[in-house]
């Protein structure tokens, strides 16, 4: 039996947890020089007069280090056929260096798909909490995965 996850692995309400990165200063403000340059991501003066009170994380990065714990803890394994979008990002409070992500895979919904039956399409919501378990981001999409051979 192979431990490759398919689109029938997918029940809507499950929960699959994809593991936990501490945030760094220095990823914080490299992420943001190349892609984000805000004062409050790349300048820990200018941070501590905005009105986060400190260095955060680009809400991008933020994403950026969701996407990779899901391919890590569980697109690598999985029948992936790459995802048609994303619906919703929320960044619902600033992530700020020490901070520990710990992010969670919810499925909301899987439906095999009509026009090509080697497929599905699940749709799902990303969360990641702090160490102290406040939700700080959710993302709302879809991705595509094989159907179990036959």
């Amino acid at each position: 039996m192979s431990d490759t996850l398919y689109f029938e692995d997918f029940t809507v309400g499950s929960r699959r947890e994809l593991g936990s990165k501490q945030i760094t200063e220095e990823e914080i403000i490299a992420f943001a020089r190349q892609y984000d340059p805000q004062p409050f991501h790349i300048d820990k003066e200018a941070a501590k007069q905005s009105i986060y009170g400190g260095l955060i994380s680009s809400g991008w990065m933020t994403c950026s280090v969701m996407m990779r714990m899901l391919v890590d803890n569980m697109t690598s394994r999985a029948a992936s056929m790459g995802s048609p979008g994303v619906d919703e990002i929320r960044w619902l409070k600033p992530v700020y260096a020490g901070d520990t992500l710990t992010v969670t895979l919810v499925v909301l919904d899987a439906r095999p798909s009509n026009s090509k039956p080697d497929r599905g399409v699940v749709h799902t919501q990303w969360e990641a909490v702090n160490q102290r378990g406040e939700l700080v981001c959710t993302v709302k999409g879809m991705g595509m995965y094989g159907r179990r051979p036959a």
